[in-house]
């Protein structure tokens, strides 16, 4: 089975629900205590094997580029002050041996379209897709299951939990049936489905492990939800030629899209930092006692 060793990002999104925080930085790149919401999600991609990292960028995202470039005047002045373990962590952001990739999507058209713009840097292999607003907390990071499961068959992987039946307007929802090896294929899938309209409260969030063969579809996808090039309705042609499987990760899930996702996500990894995590905790157990 091959194995998976290219990620996709989008990240040409403009954030607008972090304005004016995001007006001339990058969502993404929105710090949970010491890392940006990129670097942690790159560093999932790392651990599950990846080498080639493809970032779908706008003409806002420049700084995405520069934090994951060489810093010289940076490295040196680290060096010379000898702060070696600061210097560290700016060299090893990336490995020497992970290539950089960086694609730009002219018109934002959807999560599809940018998927699509990744199609030359890809070439004909499976691919993870991951989108940094959705960090995924888990003793084996996300994408290191999704891709254990697909070398299980070589099918097509979505990431989904569960939600709240009024939620379903805010996800792709999957209806499913059960294989006679226990595992659960796609049967449909809508994008914002109406509670009522639900197939499920299925939600894929935002992992997937792709074949190549979804570029043909996304090829042949019109526009559709929001005036956009829909992944989900890629997804739901390639269902027609092939199976695609749902994977209930192991993990707690922070949707650093929203504010209180976001802030969650900060308080909770606070509280697991090695250096930070014990006085942090007795600092909000006294904002309690007030």
């Amino acid at each position: 089975m091959p194995r998976v060793r290219t990620a996709v990002f989008p990240v040409a999104g403009r954030g607008t629900r972090f304005l004016p925080a995001t007006k001339a930085s990058p969502k993404e790149m929105l710090p949970i205590v010491d890392k940006p919401l990129i670097q942690y999600a790159v560093e999932e991609a790392l651990a599950a094997g990846v080498e080639k990292l493809v970032f779908v960028t706008g003409s806002s995202k420049r700084s995405i580029e520069d934090h994951f470039d060489v810093d010289p005047e940076l490295e040196r002045t680290l060096a010379e002050s000898g702060k070696e373990d600061l210097l560290a962590l700016v060299r090893n952001i990336v490995p020497s041996h992970v290539n950089c990739i960086y694609v730009r999507q002219g018109v934002p058209l959807g999560l599809g379209h940018a998927v699509l713009c990744a199609k030359p840097a890809v070439g004909n292999e499976p691919f993870f897709v991951h989108l940094a607003d959705d960090l995924i907390y888990s003793d084996v990071p996300c994408l290191k299951q999704m891709h254990d499961e697909f070398q299980q068959h070589g099918y097509s992987v979505l990431g989904v939990e569960t939600v709240p039946r009024d939620q379903t307007g805010s996800y792709g929802i999957v209806g499913v049936t059960n294989d006679a090896d226990g595992r659960q294929r796609i049967e449909k899938i809508v994008e914002k489905p109406k509670p009522e309209e639900a197939p499920s409260t299925l939600a894929v969030v935002g992992r997937y492990v792709l074949t190549p063969a979804i570029f043909d579809k996304l090829e042949r996808t019109e526009r559709g939800s929001g005036g956009e090039i829909q992944l989900t309705d890629g997804i739901a042609k390639l269902l027609e030629d092939e199976p695609v499987y749902v994977y209930r990760f192991s993990g707690t899930r922070y949707d650093c899209g929203s504010k209180i996702g976001y802030l969650r996500a900060t308080v909770e990894y606070a509280l697991r930092h090695p250096e930070l995590g014990e006085n942090f905790r007795a600092y909000l157990e006294s904002v309690w006692e007030r």
